[in-house]
């Protein structure tokens, strides 16, 4: 039986606003040793995610290096987001990411009118439980 999302996935998630100054989401990275913040409205529903690859790029981009102190994380953050729900089979998953090309999947649960981040699924989670594996 294929396992499932919600059993090798990362739980919670570190989160960030919208107007969180790019230098304090570079801080929250480094201090928590993570590639990725997912961005949250008020209501703590996802709007976005930022990585360590997007804070590189936009960096290098010209038009941002001048007013670089100037940016929040939505500036900077991709709005299309991959989402899973923790009840997704780990294969349904792997696959989405493997077409999408992404390391990373937002785990997110119904929460009203938006999707509540619940933690995130990546390709380090694959591989441990690959390593786990004693079939």
């Amino acid at each position: 039986m294929d396992r499932l999302v919600g059993e090798i996935m990362h739980h919670g998630v570190l989160t960030c606003s919208r107007e969180t100054p790019i230098q304090d989401v570079a801080r929250m990275m480094s201090e928590h040793n993570v590639s990725a913040l997912v961005v949250v409205n008020d209501a703590g529903h996802l709007i976005g995610l930022l990585s360590r690859t997007d804070l590189v790029n936009a960096r290098l981009y010209e038009q941002y290096w001048k007013h670089w102190r100037g940016l929040t994380a939505g500036h900077v953050m991709v709005t299309d987001v991959v989402s899973v729900q923790k009840d997704a089979s780990l294969q349904e998953a792997s696959k989405l990411m493997m077409e999408r090309h992404i390391r990373r999947m937002v785990v997110v649960e119904a929460a009203g009118e938006g999707q509540k981040p619940i933690g995130i699924f990546s390709l380090t989670d694959i591989v441990r439980d690959i390593a786990r594996d004693e079939d």
